[in-house]
């Protein structure tokens, strides 16, 4: 009997080690520390990303393509973002400073807040998010290791003039999801041969993006996406 309870023991040990969650992914041989088991780590990130490309435009419809997996609506905005944060403790500044056909458009995070557990008070950093099986974030991006992300509310102005205040902010430094060349998403890929997801880790990009909340729907519908930029090169400070 002791040999049976042993068993039975181990068997469902190994089945929780497969269950997936942010911070750990059925069939990945590598395992790596979160940050918070590092004795020297300070939670500091100080980065920034140029090459910075916006999907769609300031008058897009309800409904349009927020996402553009297959980049149908790219098109370059100069500038660039600046990410410098705490995420011990929550704490530190988002800005995006870019040039856009309609003028001068700044994009800032005023405060930081957790919308669902996986985000840990609103900064994390060293987690797996997207996909249908990472345990956090929604499916319409592949899943892909996240560096380092943040969650909040913020504003715009274009040419110093306010155009969204108190809006859901967002940003995610990412594995490449998207294509170096092309900028498409190769998501969902045909004959997937892993669970690792369907992005390149010889890349960095990262992603942010405003939107309307239940607090501020500006009568568009709940949760609809304003902008969305994304940046193919991160430089680490």
């Amino acid at each position: 009997m002791r040999h049976v309870l042993i068993g039975v023991v181990v068997l469902a040990a190994a089945a929780s080690a497969q269950q997936p969650t942010p911070r750990q992914q059925p069939g990945a041989p590598i395992t790596m520390y979160a940050p918070e088991q590092h004795d020297l780590y300070d939670g500091l990130f100080n980065l920034s990303a140029g090459r910075i490309y916006m999907v769609g435009t300031l008058k897009d419809p309800v409904g349009w393509d927020h996402i553009d997996n297959a980049a149908a609506t790219v098109r370059p905005a100069a500038g660039t973002t600046e990410i410098n944060v705490n995420e011990i403790a929550n704490t530190g500044t988002f800005e995006a400073k870019l040039k856009i056909p309609e003028g001068d458009l700044v994009l800032a995070v005023d405060k930081w807040h957790e919308f669902n557990p996986c985000q840990n008070g609103g900064i994390v950093a060293y987690l797996h998010e997207h996909g249908t099986d990472s345990g956090c974030g929604d499916n319409n991006w592949p899943k892909t290791f996240v560096y380092l992300a943040g969650w909040g509310y913020g504003h715009a102005t274009l040419n110093g003039t306010p155009l969204y205040q108190n809006y859901e902010m967002h940003f995610m430094v990412t594995q490449g999801i998207r294509d170096r060349k092309t900028l498409r998403v190769n998501y969902p890929m045909a004959n997937r041969r892993s669970a690792a997801g369907e992005v390149n880790p010889a890349t960095q990009q990262i992603d942010f993006y405003i939107r309307s909340t239940e607090q501020n729907p500006k009568n568009r519908p709940n949760r609809e996406v304003f902008m969305h930029f994304f940046g193919m090169e991160v430089t680490w400070k």
